[in-house]
């Protein structure tokens, strides 16, 4: 019975070991992850682009209502 204490006790303490181990691992992969900035250019680069799409779409949008009610419309009334 004895010896299967100290198996238990011996397992238990080398799966300590392994979470402290993986536990600072991890920490350093969080603390390098928190440091890396250099994804922040991507992410600017990427609300630029989403900014200058929803301009350009609000100009067309705007602009196809214009011709519509210009042209379109006025076509229309022409034809029989």
């Amino acid at each position: 019975m004895e010896f299967v204490k100290l198996q238990v006790v011996a397992c238990f303490s080398l799966t300590m070991d392994r979470i402290k181990q993986l536990c600072s691992v991890f920490d350093h992969q969080i603390r390098r992850f928190g440091s890396d900035e250099s994804a922040a250019t991507a992410i600017e680069y990427a609300m630029i682009a989403a900014g200058i799409a929803a301009c350009i779409s609000g100009v067309i949008w705007n602009v196809g209502s214009a011709l519509k009610s210009n042209f379109y419309d006025k076509l229309a009334a022409l034809l029989p």
